[in-house]
């Protein structure tokens, strides 16, 4: 298994265009955001730890939460399963296509007669 990149402090700033002193600051109101430090004390972001970043940016600077909203909404959000992607509806039985190909047939051969109209 490959290990996940990590980011200093430096360069998640650039990318979430913040300064290090709210990164630091936002570890202490928002519990998902725990960096782990390096063996000389930097800290190291991983990439989902980046999203929740810019998410809280989002959150604050964009949509005008408190950081009590900010702080509360993300808890929610972090907390939401995952929704399994949508099952398409199974085809309908054969008797359904044999009821309606009849009509079907009548709407074909009414826009078959429309276009030779229009090609007149």
């Amino acid at each position: 298994m490959a290990e996940e990149k990590l980011y200093k402090i430096g360069e998640v700033c650039r990318m979430a265009d913040v300064q290090p002193y709210v990164l630091r600051y936002w570890e202490t109101e928002f519990p998902a955001l725990a960096p782990n430090k390096s063996g000389g004390g930097q800290r190291l972001y991983t990439k989902r730890e980046i999203d929740i970043i810019l998410r809280i940016k989002q959150l604050l600077y964009s949509e005008g939460f408190t950081i009590a909203g900010a702080k509360k909404k993300l808890e929610q959000e972090l907390s939401e399963p995952v929704a399994p992607p949508p099952v398409a509806p199974a085809p309908k039985a054969s008797r359904s296509r044999a009821v309606a190909s009849p009509k079907l047939d009548g709407i074909r051969q009414e826009l078959r007669a429309i276009l030779e109209m229009l090609k007149a």
